[in-house]
């Protein structure tokens, strides 16, 4: 009951009226197949910083393969960034690539947007949830966590989070857990989340199990984004029930998604990368579709900008000829607790 409580304290008669406008703006241009938008989104992810302590295989930040710049979102430019935003916005997560609490300032930010009332969000590996950080999370007023439990022995987790540790992952979420107790506090909302592989499916039972008795608020079970999903039969679950893809009928694996001509997230959020670039949504890791830079122009100018009203147009016209779009899986299912 309070996690409902918790997001209407965030919102304001402005931002139910601009969540509503953008509503509006996304049916008539799905509808027309011409753009339409006439409001500010309701979201943001915002990067912390591109490094990360752990390689996993499907990720851009573990395998160190970034076509972009690596660094630290800087403090001064998340307080520019919230002053634009923060009449419109409702959420940021504070998540794109990378382990937020490298960056030293991270519990910094959210704090700075907790105080203008914006619901905050994280997701984390869980390596630096020792007591001081936790404390410190709480104290931050960080609304919402995700961690990463990938699976329950070292053997089955490490096979994808490769460099990483369960028993420091358990030991963080547990010290989290008893924190929030100490604290009697009732946030962040603990979420573990279990992504589903080959190799882990049959620990979905477990993990929600330990999760329940460890006193997570939320274990959702996740389907695995798998880059070259055509070569990594190996990662795909048998149950086809927890996989993106399938095989047609040529025995070939394609993603179930069937890309329609129409996307929510190009109408109520954007991506901001650590060095101020505005990205479509979080399947462009390598910023190739820069929308704008922060360093130059108003949050505002750039969602009104040409370059973004042209890549609307290009997903209204024809979704399946732009790159990212063509392994996304919007509308595809996370399984809840």
């Amino acid at each position: 009951m309070y996690y409902y409580l918790n997001i209407l304290k965030k919102l304001s008669v402005f931002k139910l009226i601009n969540y509503c406008k953008l509503l509006i703006s996304y049916h008539v241009s799905k509808n027309t197949g011409k753009n339409f938008q006439n409001a500010l989104p309701a979201s943001l992810s915002v990067e912390p910083t591109t490094s990360c302590n752990l390689r996993c295989p499907q990720c851009p930040s573990g395998l160190r393969q970034f076509s972009r710049e690596t660094g630290m979102l800087e403090i001064t430019f998340l307080k520019t960034l919230i002053s634009q935003v923060k009449k419109h916005v409702f959420s940021i997560n504070f998540y794109f690539q990378g382990e937020p609490y490298l960056n030293t300032n991270f519990l910094k930010m959210v704090k700075e947007a907790h105080q203008h009332k914006i619901y905050t969000i994280t997701s984390t590996n869980a390596h630096y949830l020792n007591e001081e950080n936790c404390v410190e999370t709480i104290k931050s007023g960080l609304d919402e966590i995700i961690i990463s439990i990938d699976g329950i022995t070292q053997e089955t987790y490490e096979k994808y989070r490769i460099g990483g540790n369960i028993d420091k992952v358990f030991n963080g979420a547990a010290t989290l857990i008893e924190a929030k107790r100490k604290l009697k506090s009732k946030t962040p909302f603990v979420i573990f989340q279990f992504v589903v592989f080959k190799f882990n499916e049959a620990e979905i039972d477990k993990i929600k199990s330990i999760g329940t008795k460890m006193g997570a608020d939320k274990v959702t079970i996740k389907t695995a984004q798998i880059y070259d999903f055509e070569k990594s039969e190996h990662l795909i679950p048998e149950n086809t029930k927890y996989a993106r893809y399938k095989k047609n009928k040529w025995g070939k694996w394609e993603i179930k998604n069937p890309l329609k001509n129409q996307c929510w997230r190009m109408w109520q959020g954007s991506v901001i990368t650590w060095d101020g670039k505005v990205v479509p949504c979080c399947f462009d890791k390598d910023a190739k579709y820069k929308l704008g830079d922060l360093k130059t122009n108003s949050f505002k100018e750039i969602w009104f900008s040409e370059a973004y009203t042209s890549f609307r147009k290009s997903i209204l016209k024809s979704r399946k000829e732009i790159d990212i779009c063509t392994n996304c899986t919007e509308g595809t299912k996370v399984f809840s607790d």
